[in-house]
């Protein structure tokens, strides 16, 4: 294999290997991993393992996404319910970005 510019080597103790996608991640426990260089490029081969789906909100460690809302619809909602700007931020990131929602909940 060398004499065709090929070398191959395997990656010792990987404990998992994550696949993300827009719509799911595909996580793979404890495969071997082999690392082939062809011509300066590297090709990574995963075998075996045991192997599940997840949702992209299912991710370890992954932040929820955060809502989108303007300035506008803080001030409305600290408008419409009596309180703070800062009150009023927290319940739209707490609502989604939903402002009825956030009023709702301000108000209870």
């Amino acid at each position: 294999m060398q004499r065709m510019g090929m070398n191959m080597d395997s990656v010792p103790d990987v404990q998992q290997v994550i696949i993300r996608t827009a719509e799911k991640d595909i996580v793979i426990d404890e495969p071997e991993v082999a690392i082939l260089q062809v011509q300066g490029q590297k090709m990574y081969q995963v075998i075996g393992g045991e192997v599940s789906e997840q949702a992209p909100g299912q991710r370890l460690g992954a932040k929820p996404a955060q809502a989108a809302f303007s300035e506008e619809d803080v001030r409305l909602v600290a408008d419409q319910t009596g309180k703070s700007l800062e009150k009023a931020k927290e319940a739209l990131q707490e609502c989604q970005g939903d402002l009825a929602k956030a009023i709702l909940l301000l108000q209870s």
